[in-house]
């Protein structure tokens, strides 16, 4: 196991590592749910299904989506949350 990804990894970004969230964008598959309009609940779990076991989703949300954390957990994935600290967080998700 990666030791990058462990389950419930919270990372807020300091102004000297702003630029990693720029950086973000190396996972395969991206999702900015800030774009969704509604619940993007079942979007998540669409890409969730078809991602294959050797690539990573970065989740772009608006705020830190705790309720997910539970369901990713349950569904074997593997998760490191960062955010900017101006309402942008980044999800990085993958199979265990």
């Amino acid at each position: 196991m990666n030791p990058e990804y462990v389950r419930g990894n919270t990372h807020l970004l300091t102004e000297a590592h702003t630029d990693m969230a720029t950086e973000r964008p190396e996972a395969g598959r991206h999702l900015d749910v800030r774009d969704i309009d509604g619940e993007p609940f079942g979007d998540i779990m669409a890409e969730l299904e078809a991602l294959p076991d050797d690539e990573t989703l970065l989740l772009i949300n608006s705020f830190e989506p705790e309720p997910l954390y539970e369901v990713l957990e349950e569904r074997s994935f593997q998760y490191e949350t960062t955010s900017d600290g101006a309402d942008v967080w980044y999800i990085e998700i993958r199979h265990e």
